[in-house]
């Protein structure tokens, strides 16, 4: 009865140890899945934040060769304004960075109008710079995204759903474009 008892005790030990650490595995696969989607989401701030610090440079060397452009001119100004100040969820935010990419392509149309804007080296190299914010930008959504269903699938996928709701993980958000916005889908392209 003793030895019964002892090989009771035994695999009721052993079952809690398996127990104990799948938790803990899991539960650590969730701390590093979260900080991949903060580090993820911090690396498309980064080259939002770079795009936003060149538009100011770009708009001024246009406003010297387009004066009556200044709607247009605005336009970027005030998109890049309100895609900074953006606050609210990913949604917004999202919305707000398709808006500033609208009002970017119409910039960059004008310089079709602009022999000699198109010829400035200073607005070329801007461009250039823009261009390759935008894919850097695009990049990062992507590999956001990726995290972002790494941890959303594992919150859904059993046995660790439980472990998810357990310690309070939550499933995020993607960034994606705005399905109603065609010119959002387009990627900017710029070329003279």
């Amino acid at each position: 009865m003793a030895t019964i008892l002892l090989f009771l005790i035994a695999v009721l030990v052993f079952f809690a140890l398996i127990v104990g650490l799948y938790l803990l595995v899991t539960y650590n696969a969730f701390v590093a899945l979260k900080n991949r989607v903060k580090e993820a989401w911090s690396d498309i701030e980064v080259q939002m934040k770079r795009r936003y610090d060149l538009i100011p440079n770009l708009v001024e060397i246009v406003k010297g060769y387009a004066t009556h452009e200044k709607g247009t001119l605005e336009a970027v100004i005030q998109a890049r304004n309100m895609a900074m100040a953006s606050q609210g969820s990913l949604e917004d935010k999202a919305k707000a960075e398709n808006m500033l990419t609208g009002t970017l392509k119409s910039l960059f149309a004008l310089s079709e109008n602009y022999p000699n804007l198109k010829a400035n080296e200073n607005f070329l190299e801007l461009q250039r710079e823009l261009t390759d914010t935008e894919n850097k930008i695009q990049a990062s959504r992507r590999f956001y995204n990726s995290n972002v269903l790494a941890i959303n699938t594992k919150l859904e996928m059993f046995p660790s759903n439980f472990v998810g709701k357990m310690f309070g993980f939550a499933k995020q958000e993607f960034f994606k474009l705005d399905e109603n916005e065609q010119a959002a889908r387009q990627a900017v392209k710029i070329s003279f």
